[in-house]
């Protein structure tokens, strides 16, 4: 109709209409009918849409190309795809300059998953694959579709417990019940920590900090000792700012992620216990030019990174030095949450 679709042998029964859908809002978004699509680039010169049976599909079961004339408005690239429903998986390439000298690294090689998704699988993820130049489609993550309405929070509110009657308890969500010890269901996991909400209260806890809960990727070797490599446990590298981590949920392969989360908080609240949020924002798991490209990088590396001005090839680094000094306090900004340094 108003795109073209690609449809692969094994699926071309099963090819979903698709028309030209709307720039607002951002991410996958199911709506009466279908779900509607859209994606923010810059400097992009080509979208395409893929849409996978599974989580672990080796290949996308129909491949829509959007058409710059019809579904693009100003910066958003857009289609609604008539029929489809939320629980699909899907992803992306883009196509547009490589040219690092510029800050360009389009690769349409690359299969990306959504910046604005609200979960996302990594059942046959390959960090490798994601990080040289070729086609990384039968070992890309997928993004979920979500329905982010229709969920009964059953009139759940904050707390707002006065900070000096506050007893914080912080957490790794992994770690609080991955031991056979904690006797849970589901180790490791959003409803892990439901079931030790006993636990908690047993404690006095009014409060739990809960360590990077956004995507990421615990493949990610960061170093090496007594040559054993040492991944990411702690998830501070975000692979998704809107998604809760997938290896903490039970059923991330049909879009658990968000209604367990949101069941961990209120069953929280209704104990009386609030919920805190250790966030990254000042950088990405794509890391710099050495890092995979499974996200924004291939969609506008300009638009989402702060690249050397003299020269655009290399990212800007905010870390703190080892070497430097720690900072004498802490400051939470009230506006923000984000703790900076002063």
């Amino acid at each position: 109709m108003y795109v073209e679709s690609v449809l692969t042998d094994a699926a071309s029964s099963s090819a979903f209409a698709v028309e030209r859908g709307s720039p607002h809002p951002l991410g996958a978004n199911p709506g009466q009918g279908g779900v509607n699509f859209s994606l923010f680039s810059i400097h992009a010169t080509g979208v395409e849409l893929l849409l996978f049976a599974a989580p672990d599909a080796r290949e996308p079961f129909q491949v829509i190309r959007l058409d710059p004339c019809v579904n693009k408005s100003f910066h958003f690239w857009h289609v609604f795809v008539r029929g489809l429903e939320a629980g699909a998986h899907y992803a992306f390439r883009v196509d547009g300059p490589f040219d690092p000298a510029a800050g360009q690294r389009f690769n349409r090689n690359k299969v990306l998953i959504d910046p604005y998704a609200r979960g996302n699988t990594d059942s046959i993820w390959s960090r490798s694959a994601a990080c040289g130049p070729g086609d990384n489609v039968a070992t890309s993550m997928r993004s979920v579709v979500i329905d982010t309405a229709g969920y009964d929070w059953e009139g759940d509110r904050p707390l707002n417990r006065p900070m000096e009657d506050t007893i914080i308890y912080e957490m790794h969500v992994r770690g609080f019940t991955q031991s056979p010890s904690s006797h849970v269901a589901h180790p490791g996991t959003f409803a892990g920590i439901v079931q030790k909400i006993p636990y908690l209260k047993e404690l006095g806890v009014t409060a739990v900090e809960l360590l990077p809960v956004f995507d990421f990727d615990e493949t990610a070797v960061l170093r090496e000792l007594n040559g054993r490599p040492l991944t990411n446990y702690w998830g501070y590298s975000t692979i998704g700012f809107f998604a809760p981590q997938s290896a903490y949920c039970v059923s991330p392969e049909i879009g658990g992620h968000l209604r367990e989360f949101r069941d961990m908080v209120k069953a929280l609240h209704r104990a009386g216990i609030e919920v805190i949020l250790d966030v990254v924002f000042n950088h990405t798991d794509e890391g710099n030019q050495l890092g995979p490209t499974f996200s924004f990088r291939g969609i506008d590396n300009r638009t989402h990174y702060f690249l050397v001005p003299k020269d655009l090839q290399y990212y800007m680094d905010f870390s703190i030095p080892v070497a430097a000094p720690w900072p004498r306090r802490w400051q939470v900004s009230p506006a923000t949450g984000i703790s900076t340094l002063c």
